[in-house]
């Protein structure tokens, strides 16, 4: 999607939880660390979202939108979420690890981006959300593979990169419990399931449709929107999305 979505409290439904992680990964912290890598690429992205005006303002040039001023925007929506700092301390634990690679994902994606966002007298640049999100969730699989991955997803209908269709699993979760009228919104869901043969802790988090997202994805259904896409015709907190994580054991 191209535009950051409303942040939720989440609350976590865990049927199983892994029984062979590393050592140094106790299963009494998968839960946490799910929790915590999706609300930092949550919080990452709100940034993109907040900043789109400015982005793709075609009389500025610097956008002050370093990497180092990204990052730090992202701490602070992640302490207004949580109530506390995002903790980058290195203790050696895998879920440290995952957390300063995610941040070095948002490093590296912004400073790639740093050309096109502040190039003088264009307009709409093409860096959305949902691209953002794409590139980091790309950079931090890239760099955790073997051990976690991350990816942004969304109901088929909705999906307009290829790249993020939902797998069986996540089309399952999304079709069968977020969409239903009764499920309590903003709640993710985690399970213990194979990936590709390899037992792994899947963790959803259910994204919703915000003002910002509805010049893109609103009514009226099937105008063409600024990035050449045809609305989708969504409705303000509707489900539009979620952010996807596997934990290998």
């Amino acid at each position: 999607m191209n535009a950051a979505l409303r942040m939720a409290t989440i609350t976590l439904v865990l049927l199983t939880l892994p029984a062979g992680l590393p050592a140094a990964f106790a299963a009494d912290d998968v839960e946490a660390t799910g929790k915590d890598l999706t609300l930092i690429f949550r919080s990452a992205r709100k940034v993109i979202s907040d900043g789109q005006d400015l982005i793709n303002d075609a009389s500025k040039g610097d956008k002050g939108l370093s990497s180092a001023a990204v990052i730090e925007k992202t701490k602070a929506n992640y302490k207004a979420v949580t109530g506390t700092d995002l903790n980058l301390t290195d203790d050696g634990s895998p879920t440290a690890k995952a957390r300063s690679a995610l941040i070095n994902a948002v490093q590296v994606t912004m400073d790639e981006a740093q050309a096109l966002i502040n190039e003088p007298g264009k307009g709409f640049k093409g860096f959305l959300p949902a691209v953002f999100g794409g590139r980091v969730a790309n950079n931090f699989s890239a760099a955790m593979a073997g051990t976690f991955a991350i990816k942004l997803t969304a109901p088929k209908a909705y999906v307009r990169n290829r790249a993020n269709r939902p797998d069986e699993w996540e089309d399952k979760v999304i079709e069968s419990m977020f969409k239903l009228p009764g499920y309590e919104k903003g709640k993710a869901y985690a399970e213990t399931v194979p990936v590709k043969g390899r037992a792994a802790y899947r963790y959803i988090l259910p994204e919703y449709y915000g003002a910002s997202c509805l010049a893109c994805h609103g009514d009226p259904k099937g105008e063409v929107d600024i990035t050449g896409g045809k609305k989708e015709g969504a409705k303000l907190d509707e489900l539009g999305g979620a952010i996807s994580l596997i934990i290998y054991q």
